[in-house]
Order: structure tokens, then C-alpha cells, then sequence
């Protein structure tokens, strides 16, 4: 005598290929509302053979590819950038983050997307047109210091806090036996795009990482715009209502829980916050393959066949 069925709360036989395509694409379209929806829209299919800027075995793709990890390391990462007086300066005056932090994180995601995965031209217009938006990001810190997007300097701990924060998430939740190796490589292949938009001086291995960041520290603080962007994102509404909720409380955890220690202690995240956050780990790890069940056409995929059509099943 055969097994009954499962059923979902509202009846429905969960064993039912319908539903589980539904189910699916009710997740992917819920990922998807969290990162698209703003800048260029790009077409990673085409043209066919074009590898890009990177090509398909390139480390950035492997690590760039996880949905998941690369929206912890993303909001690992802003928080980390907020640490410097005149970097979050450039963004507070001349950015709408604070009543669209999700167009913040969507246009940083398409920037990420777009160079890493899609096609020369594509990715070379995206470089162009981020170099032409920096050009008019000009003012005057708090503290009375001029800044400037365009300085090469802070380009640099822009991407570096950036870059940094995807491979610590990509480690910790994906593959953390990326050889040494490769996570130097990784760091040499996303430099030239720190370089392209005109950075100066960019670390191109862990080593090198390291030392910058601990150069870095004596010019970092935590003022009362860093916090705010802590509580933006503490406080950030799913964009799909009660449904990713969890999922967008589960990520902040986890992107604090990220965090080099130094930078806890700098954004007053007491010994139980970060305890709290560890906690996250678990749910992360049993989220992560769920979405990538459901993102099943994701933009790595697509640029995958593209490149190699002649793999292509």
C-alpha cells in the first residue's frame, strides 16, 4: 500500500510537479525582487562566445555566482564602507539609500552582475557610466574635509571592503576549501575593475588585503550617520511582505556576523549581539540551498552558456 501524499497547509500535494514549479518561482521571483529592478537591464545570453571580461573560469565567477553569500557579503560590506567618514559621506549626500537602501543594494548587484558576468561591451559600458555618476559625487564631510567619489583612494577601500566581504561570505557558506591560491587569484581578476573605475594602489592578494585593512583602520570611525545606516539596515522590509522577511532578518544577522572583529567593536555591536548573530550561521546554511534550487536560470548560468555555446546540452 502506497504512502499518502504530502500535502501543503491549503491541501495541495506537495509531491505535485505543479506546485513545486510554482513553489520554485514564487522563491526565485522573491530573490529576484531583492536585487533587480534598477539600472541597465542586461542581456546575459547574448552575444554567443563573448566571455566577457573574466570568461567562464575565472575564480570571481565561482564566487561571485551564489546568490545567498554575495547578499550576506553585501551588506557586510556597506556597513564596513559606512566606517570611513568620507566615503559614507559621498553616499549620505548624493544617495537616496536611506528611503531606497534596496535600489542601493539592487544598483551595486547589477554594477557586480554586469561586470563579472556579462558580455565585453556590456561590462565596459557599466565601468564608463559608474565613472561618469562619480564625476558629480563632490562635497564637504562633517568634519569640513572635501571628498570626492572619483579619489582614487577612496575607490580603493570601496572596493577592497567590498570584494573582501564576497570572498570572507563565499568561505564561510560555500566552499571553504578555496585554496590560498585561489582567493589570490580572485583578488587579482576583480582589481582590474577597481583599477577601470580608477582606483589606485588596489591589493590584489590576501596578504596585501590584510595589510591595507590595518593600514586603513586609524582613519575609520563610527559616527552617528554610521550608525543610521546600521538601522537602516537592522530595520530594512522585505520587499515581498511577510514572505522573505525572515529571509532579509536571517541575512543582516549574518552580515554582521561577517565582520572582521574590530569592526564590530567600532559599530557597538555588544559580546550578545555578535553572539546572536552567529547564530545566524545555521539558518544560512540551510536557506542557501533552497535558493539555489529555485534559481535555476540564474545570470551565471546564462552567461556560462553564452560564453561556451558549443557545451551548451
Amino acid at each position: 500500500m502506497s504512502e499518502p501524499a504530502q500535502r501543503s497547509g491549503d491541501g495541495r500535494d506537495t509531491a505535485d510537479p505543479a506546485f513545486i514549479m510554482r513553489l520554485r518561482q514564487r522563491i526565485s521571483q522573491g530573490v529576484l525582487s531583492m536585487t533587480s529592478g534598477s539600472g541597465p537591464t542586461l542581456d546575459y545570453s547574448n552575444p554567443p562566445g563573448d566571455p566577457g571580461l573574466f570568461g567562464p573560469d575565472a575564480v570571481c565567477w565561482r564566487v561571485h555566482a551564489d546568490f545567498t553569500s554575495m547578499m550576506i557579503g553585501g551588506i557586510s560590506a556597506l556597513m564596513l564602507q559606512a566606517l570611513h567618514p568620507l566615503a559614507l559621506a559621498g553616499v549620505w549626500d548624493h544617495s537616496t539609500f536611506r528611503t531606497d537602501m534596496r535600489g542601493r543594494l539592487r544598483r551595486t548587484a547589477t554594477f557586480i552582475a554586469g561586470t563579472t558576468y556579462g558580455a565585453r561591451a556590456d561590462a565596459l559600458a557599466l565601468i564608463e557610466r559608474v565613472k561618469r555618476i562619480h564625476l558629480s559625487v563632490t562635497g564637504v564631510a562633517p568634519d569640513g574635509r572635501p571628498y570626492r567619489a572619483s579619489d582614487p583612494a577612496l575607490l580603493t577601500w570601496v572596493h577592497v571592503a567590498e570584494v573582501s566581504s564576497f570572498l570572507a561570505a563565499h568561505l564561510r557558506y560555500v566552499n571553504p576549501s578555496l585554496s590560498p591560491a585561489e582567493q589570490d587569484r580572485y583578488y587579482g581578476e576583480v582589481a582590474s575593475i577597481a583599477k577601470m573605475l580608477g582606483a589606485s594602489d588596489v591589493p590584489e592578494t590576501r596578504a596585501q588585503v590584510a595589510a591595507y585593512l590595518a593600514s586603513v583602520r586609524p582613519q575609520l570611525e563610527a559616527g552617528p550617520r554610521t550608525h543610521e545606516v546600521v538601522r537602516i539596515l537592522r530595520h530594512a522590509a522585505a520587499p515581498e511582505g511577510a514572505l522573505m522577511q525572515p529571509a532579509v532578518r536571517l541575512v543582516f544577522n549574518a552580515g554582521v556576523d561577517l565582520l572582521p572583529d574590530w569592526a564590530q567593536r567600532m559599530l557597538g555591536f555588544t559580546a550578545l549581539a555578535r553572539l546572536q548573530a552567529a547564530l545566524a550561521r545555521p539558518g544560512v546554511r540551510l536557506v542557501g540551498p533552497v535558493i539555489r534550487w529555485a534559481h535555476v536560470n540564474a545570470v551565471s548560468k546564462r552567461a556560462r552558456r553564452r560564453a561556451s555555446p558549443s557545451q551548451d546540452a
